[in-house]
């Protein structure tokens, strides 16, 4: 009992002499994970959604700038319809690619390798000489956003755990969808005020401090880089779908023989692709996934509804603005009650699967959507924009509305945990191919003549005859959801 005393009695007296060193080590100790934490993720949603910003803002700015570029360089509309597919054609052909490079490389490697050549890339945009470089620029453009863009979100599902990842993902995604919504308007309004080069020069100020942020992340960690990549995946994937825009392009501009060459070329190479798939130790599209009838279903789903999309809102700002005299910043006004409507009813449609399951919700929204395009296709000749406009976006944002969350929660719930990453990217390639496509084959709409000159009575005709179609493929897409998905979920 003395010898404690004793003990204790020494303990007091190093403590009471030593008071502020010992304070200072405790406080130290208890406050350094905090710090830690603190410092691995405070620069991770600032530098990720600047980042993957850019290149959402791209794939919906660039549309309203088109009639500016087109009179610009007097150029046609199979090269307006390149301007946009160069960017498309590298994205969708990559992006799989791209989420896998950060994978086996480093995701912050990867992000900040992308946000550099976007940065780039987007400068050649501005200075472009010429429709063919400005085409090249955009397609460099889509190899940045192909590695930024899986690799931002990545990062931010990596850096958060716990209940801390949900928020974080759901705030990445919200800030896309602003950025995505404010496009149009703010790219109209530099077209009007600026000029149409500005739309790519506002991407480096916003580079340049995302990449500030992106060096200050933390560093990758061990990267399992045994597995290769697929190099030759990549390639074949770029050529199948490169062809095959060639090819519905020199159609729509009545150039017959290239046209058919250049398909017929584009259905081996697609052959060789997929046989390559089916043999790669390291596929980046794994074909066993499309074994679940409901994952291949909701691809399919996927392609045919963004292909309506993607082209009717390629034209629709060439309507307003070269038919109906509308303003770059009022072509892009006009589309903000999709987007509004898109934003804020996205958290209610995720609330239908919990009730009815997805098949129902993935049945309603796209025949929804395709009452929409059909609103649009009658409304083309009335100026008026509430008119001949609104009813027929209101509607399609209703519909896509309705079908997006549960096509998304539908290709997780179809694939397996571990491989649910690759599904989302498989599904967001299948939109942007969809999306490929569907302006490639815009073309064939002018059906009196070749599609060069995208303006008067044959583009308020092409419009007409393209909502028809967007309605069309929006309305298979419904009957697709009926056969192949599931009517409740697979957990």
């Amino acid at each position: 009992m003395a010898l404690d005393k004793v003990r204790a009695a020494r303990g007091r007296c190093v403590y009471m002499a030593r008071p502020h060193r010992m304070f200072r080590e405790s406080r130290d100790a208890g406050e350094r994970p905090r710090d830690t934490a603190a410092t691995r993720t405070r620069w991770v949603l600032p530098a990720t959604i600047l980042g993957s910003s850019m290149s959402f803002i791209d794939g919906s700015v660039v549309n309203v700038a088109l009639p500016a570029m087109q009179s610009d360089f007097a150029t046609d509309f199979g090269t307006l319809q390149w301007v946009m597919n160069g960017y498309l054609l590298a994205l969708a052909s990559l992006i799989l690619l791209g989420g896998a490079a950060g994978d086996r490389i480093g995701r912050r490697r990867v992000f900040i390798a992308g946000l550099c050549l976007f940065v780039v890339a987007s400068v050649a945009c501005a200075l472009a000489p010429s429709s063919v470089f400005l085409v090249g620029a955009r397609f460099a453009q889509g190899i940045g956003a192909a590695l930024l863009t899986p690799a931002s979100l990545a990062i931010v599902s990596a850096a958060y755990g716990g209940d801390a990842r949900g928020p974080a993902i759901g705030t990445w995604a919200a800030a896309g969808a602003l950025m995505t919504a404010l496009g149009p308007p703010l790219g109209g309004w530099l077209v009007d005020t600026v000029g149409w080069r500005s739309i790519f020069y506002i991407n480096v100020p916003i580079g340049a401090v995302a990449l500030l942020f992106a060096l200050r992340l933390p560093p990758d960690g061990t990267m399992d880089r045994s597995i290769p990549l697929d190099y030759r995946g990549g390639v074949l994937a770029t050529l199948a779908l490169g062809l095959l825009t060639f090819g519905l392009i020199a159609l729509g501009q009545h150039a017959l023989g290239r046209g058919l060459i250049a398909l017929g070329c584009a259905v081996p190479a697609a052959w060789l692709f997929v046989r390559h798939e089916a043999r790669a130790p390291a596929p980046m599209m794994p074909l066993t996934l499309f074994h679940d009838r409901s994952f291949s279903g909701a691809n399919a789903l996927t392609v045919l509804l963004y292909a309506a999309l993607g082209g009717a809102f390629f034209l629709l700002p060439l309507v307003l603005i070269q038919a109906h005299g509308y303003t770059a910043t009022a072509a892009g006004a006009a589309l903000l009650p999709f987007a509004v409507i898109l934003g804020l009813g996205s958290r209610a449609a995720g609330g239908l699967i919990a009730r009815m399951g997805p098949r129902a919700p993935l049945v309603v929204g796209p025949s929804v959507a395709a009452a929409g395009f059909f609103l649009l296709s009658i409304g083309g000749d009335h100026s008026n924009y509430v008119v001949g406009f609104l009813p027929g976006l209101v509607v399609v944002g209703i519909g896509m509305t309705i079908a997006i969350a549960p096509l998304t929660t539908t290709v997780f719930d179809s694939a397996p945990d571990a491989m649910s990453g690759i599904a989302s990217g498989i599904n967001n390639a299948a939109a942007r191919a969809g999306t490929l496509v569907a302006i490639a084959a815009l073309g064939l709409s002018f059906t009196a003549a070749p599609a060069t000159e995208a303006d008067g009575s044959a583009l308020a005709s092409a419009y007409a005859r393209a909502m028809v179609a967007a309605a069309v493929l929006a309305a298979l897409s419904a009957l697709i959801a009926a056969a192949t998905i599931r009517s409740r979920r697979v957990g």
